[in-house]
Parts: structure tokens; C-alpha cells; sequence
């Protein structure tokens, strides 16, 4: 892997993306064969986190004790980043004690920060701006399921936030196609579509469309998720009202392609961006894109933490 850190889709190579699919496959059989890897026995992982977390603490905690390491789990309170020290210092220090450092935080200025006072990998576990290891989970269980990344159709459904950026960045590198859904007061501005446009690897345009119905047509997986993330309760009530009619329910699915697979990166708020019966119905692969956030995550801990690996 020729990337040192991984703190957005937009920094990593084509090559970087492939060898970390590579090794999760490669990861996930061992694994569900019972084969033990000790790669990390006698290394640590620092876990920052300023925002709570469920699947990123678990998953990046089991990923180290199933490679025989360790993980220190560091909240807000514990270090208070930015205020009680610096960034710069925190990552100067932390990395004297550490083999590697996970941060899941709001401003993506301090995972940079981190990233650049480390003497340790900075892995970006989600940030106001990016959340590379979702995205990279959810297009491995795309092509888990069989789906061919030049033929497949994505289309994400709801706010552009971290996580459609992350997904769109993606699908650029992967030349994938994705239609993005936003009411136009959510949409991603000119400075992200030119991002956007850079990563382009190929002809497959990334489309911004406001209304579901049509950027659902013939798709192969329709995505959405929470309508305000962390952070922004107090636009709650009026997003919900600037969302009505973004909801993936049985009707909007019917746009899609038949038994399209239903994605959502958790948590949900069923009866908002996603009717009970589809993100619980035959359709959805919510809980296997959850899962393989391990494994995709195990992938990049490896090539990151242990640079002697050969995929």
C-alpha cells in the first residue's frame, strides 16, 4: 500500500483501493475458516474519539484483539484535542507510545493535523468531511454480492454529507456510476463537485439530481442515511421537513431495478429517510455492509500497521 495514512477517499490511489479489497477478501475467508493472524501481537491502537461510536469502536477493537494487539480507547474528556493541548502535540506524544492511531472526530482539520505530527498511520474512522472506511465497506459488499463495478448503477438518496462524499469519491476512482438525490439546499456545492470531478478515473459521471424518483431509475443499490447527522440536532425538526419526500420506501424502490439492494450505513430512523419494511425487508444488506466494516478495516490496519505484508 503506497498510502501512509488514510484520512479521504480523495488522497488514495486506485491501486491503494484494489489492494485493500484484495486483502479483506483475503482477511474475511481466513477468518471465517477460523484462521488466526497475529500480525499485531505487540502493537497498539490509539482510538480518539470526540464523537460516540458503536460500530467504529467495536469493529476497530475486535480487529485488533483478532490480530492479537491491542486497543486503548481515548474519549473527548480523556484529552480534550485542541483545547487542554494541541493537536500537534497530542499526535507527537501519542505516537512515541503507539503503533497507530484511529480518530473519529467533527472537524476534519484535526484527523490532517494528526496526520501530520504523526510518526504512526492516522486512520480517518469518520469526520465531518469524510468517512473513508464506510465507503470503502460499502462498495466491497457491493461486489460481494456479485455486482461488476463498470456495469452497476448506485444511487444515494438524502443529505450529502460525509458519507455520500466519501461514496461519491469512490465511485469516481472505481468509475462507478452514482446519481446523488438532494433536496437542492443539501446538494454538494461547486468546490465539492470539482473534487469530485478530479478523482474521476474514466468516463462514469457522478449525477446530481434532485428529485429520488429519478436518480433511483434502474438502479442496482439505493443508499440513504440519517437526515441530520451528529452534531446537527437542532436542524432536526426543519431538515425532516426539507427531506419530505426523500424517504426510500416500497415506492421509491420500484424506480430501481428489480431486487435492488437496500444500503444504509446505521443508525437509522425508520419511518424517515427509510421505511421499517425495506431496511428490514429481503432487499436490504444493511447488517452485511455493517460486518464487513471489520473486515475492510482489518485490511487497512494490516497494510498500514504491518508494511512487510504481501497481498
Amino acid at each position: 500500500m503506497k498510502s501512509r495514512h488514510l484520512i479521504s477517499i480523495a488522497d488514495l490511489p486506485v491501486e491503494d483501493i484494489h489492494e485493500i479489497f484484495k486483502v479483506t477478501a483475503q482477511l474475511k475467508k481466513a477468518h471465517k475458516r477460523g484462521q488466526r493472524d497475529l500480525c499485531m501481537e505487540g502493537k497498539t491502537l490509539a482510538m480518539i474519539f470526540e464523537k460516540s461510536s458503536m460500530r467504529t469502536r467495536v469493529s476497530f477493537e475486535v480487529a485488533m484483539a483478532q490480530f492479537g494487539g491491542h486497543a486503548i480507547c481515548l474519549a473527548r474528556e480523556d484529552i480534550k484535542l485542541g483545547e487542554r493541548e494541541s493537536v500537534a502535540d497530542v499526535a507527537r506524544v501519542i505516537s512515541r507510545y503507539v503503533d497507530g492511531i484511529m480518530i473519529r472526530t467533527f472537524k476534519h482539520s484535526h484527523v490532517e493535523e494528526l496526520a501530520k505530527n504523526s510518526t504512526v498511520s492516522v486512520i480517518n474512522g469518520l469526520s465531518d468531511f469524510s468517512h473513508p472506511c464506510q465507503a470503502l465497506a460499502d462498495v466491497y459488499t457491493m461486489i460481494e454480492k456479485g455486482l461488476e463495478l463498470s456495469k452497476m448503477k448506485v444511487a444515494y438518496v438524502g443529505d450529502s454529507n460525509n458519507v455520500a462524499r466519501s461514496l461519491a469519491l469512490l465511485c469516481a476512482k472505481l468509475n462507478v456510476r452514482l446519481a446523488i438525490a438532494s433536496p437542492k439546499r443539501y446538494s454538494f456545492g461547486p468546490g465539492d463537485r470539482a473534487l469530485i470531478a478530479r478523482c474521476a478515473n474514466g468516463p462514469t459521471p457522478v449525477e446530481f439530481i434532485e428529485k429520488p424518483e429519478e436518480a433511483v431509475k434502474d438502479a442496482d443499490v439505493v443508499y440513504t442515511d440519517v437526515w441530520a447527522s451528529m452534531g446537527q440536532e437542532t436542524e432536526a425538526a426543519q431538515r425532516k421537513k426539507d427531506f419530505s419526500g426523500y424517504a426510500v420506501t416500497t415506492a421509491l424502490l420500484m424506480h430501481a431495478k428489480p431486487g435492488a439492494f437496500v444500503m444504509h450505513c446505521l443508525p437509522a430512523h425508520r419511518g424517515e429517510e427509510i421505511a421499517a419494511d425495506v431496511i428490514d425487508g429481503p432487499q436490504s444488506i444493511v447488517v452485511d455492509q455493517a460486518e464487513n466494516r471489520l473486515h475492510v478495516q482489518k485490511a487497512v490496519l494490516k497494510l498500514l500497521m504491518c508494511p512487510s505484508v504481501k497481498s
